[in-house]
């Protein structure tokens, strides 16, 4: 039996966040092309992305998404949770060696069908970089 402690919808409450900081590095930036295939020069190429709107090489989108999947998996509300949807909209790039600052705040829950609504927001500094929605299924305890 694992030790792990399951997320539990009972613990939750309108208005509870949860932050995490990522740098996002070269080597991330790789593994994920690798990962997904998405091997787009404008995130590996300096060359082609000097010549680019950025100027330089950028992160993947979803790089930064991914951040917001690891908190709802990992941390918050936590294991056990199960990610049904999410909107994203990509106001900002990351650049290598960025600083993410995560965030998502529960904004709606619906106990009888188990749903969690979340704004999920990612900053580089004051930028706002991502913005979005997700939705989630949490369990109840097991009273």
């Amino acid at each position: 039996m694992s030790d792990v402690k399951e997320a539990c919808l009972e613990d939750l409450k309108v208005g509870q966040s949860f932050t995490t900081i990522n740098v996002v590095s070269d080597a991330d930036i790789v593994k994920f092309s690798e990962v997904t295939g998405d091997v787009n020069p404008i995130h590996l190429d300096e060359a082609y992305a000097k010549d680019s709107i950025f100027g330089e090489r950028i992160a993947h989108g979803m790089i930064s998404a991914g951040y917001i999947s690891a908190i709802f998996g990992t941390n918050f509300p936590g294991p056990g949770s199960i990610y049904l949807s999410q909107s994203l909209k990509f106001k900002a790039p990351v650049k290598i060696e960025d600083t993410v600052e995560t965030t998502v705040i529960i904004t709606e829950l619906n106990e009888r069908r188990k749903r969690v609504t979340l704004s999920c927001e990612c900053k580089v500094g004051d930028t706002v970089v991502l913005t979005g929605e997700a939705q989630l299924m949490v369990p109840r305890g097991q009273n």
